[in-house]
């Protein structure tokens, strides 16, 4: 039987949903606001748990929004609901018609699973969600194979680390922990830290950056703490030739990454 639309704002679930905006409460709950189709297709593509789906009809217009009210139409998780109800519950301002309430995974250093020869990212008091995010896309265009938050002054599940990322967020193990903590795995692991320091005397491109691996960023605003001031750890720069001092976080991770990814790939060429 075809519920009808959800028409009230004050509806329990809406109240639940919005609620959600506020980061205590996604803490408490485990659960986060993921606005859009192509980030809630990817989220059930990774085999997130998603609560609730919000559905308004009359505002699907993309292909990955018919997709998704397909896929999910007869589950009493995805309640139809009217345009003014779904932009009550929407993070942001654009919509595909659609917003999930999902299960934010929680992992731990232990949980994560490397290889013989990890690419790791560090980002270190990261703030801006929106930068977090755009990380976390170039993590996956490159191919790494975790991203660990140090000391986040933000959640990674911030629904705009989310947006931004694309969705690329729930196809990544994410991690939170203290910078202290980190060090301490990644050493234990036999990674060797590669952090961007911006008066660093070695440039980027002349270091090693094959075999076990992390790069280590820190914000735009303060770089990285004096915890990473460690022998353990190489500090490398970026060099700028203009009057800007930094780079965006995104893009600096983009740069030794693909530097990484470069390297490697000579490496693998040649048989060494």
């Amino acid at each position: 039987m075809i519920q009808p639309p959800i028409t009230s704002l004050t509806n329990p679930r809406v109240k639940a949903a919005v609620r959600l905006r506020d980061r205590r409460e996604r803490e408490l709950t485990g659960l986060t606001i993921v606005d859009g189709a192509r980030e809630i297709l990817r989220a059930l593509d990774a085999g997130a748990r998603v609560e609730t789906v919000f559905v308004a009809d009359d505002l699907l217009r993309t292909p990955d929004a018919h997709e998704l009210a397909a896929r999910l139409r007869h589950r009493p998780s995805t309640p139809a609901v009217t345009p003014a109800v779904l932009a009550k519950v929407a993070y942001g301002e654009r919509s595909d018609g659609v917003v999930a309430i999902v299960e934010t995974p929680r992992l731990t250093l232990g949980d994560v699973v490397l290889g013989d020869d990890p690419l790791i990212v560090v980002v270190e008091g990261v703030e801006k969600p929106g930068n977090l995010g755009a990380v976390l896309r170039t993590v996956d265009s490159a191919g790494a194979d975790a991203v660990v938050a140090a000391d986040p002054r933000t959640d990674p599940f911030n629904p705009n680390a989310i947006r931004a990322s694309l969705g690329t967020i729930f196809a990544l193990p994410v991690v939170v922990a203290t910078s202290t903590e980190t060090i301490a795995w990644l050493i234990d692991r036999g990674i060797r830290p590669v952090a961007a320091v911006v008066d660093a005397p070695t440039d980027y491109a002349a270091v090693d950056l094959r075999g076990p691996l992390a790069v280590i960023l820190g914000s735009e605003a303060e770089g990285l703490t004096t915890a990473w001031h460690d022998p353990r750890v190489t500090a490398v720069s970026i060099p700028m030739h203009g009057i800007a001092d930094s780079l965006n976080v995104s893009i600096a991770a983009a740069i030794l990454l693909y530097e990484a990814v470069r390297q490697r790939s000579l490496r693998t060429d040649r048989g060494a």
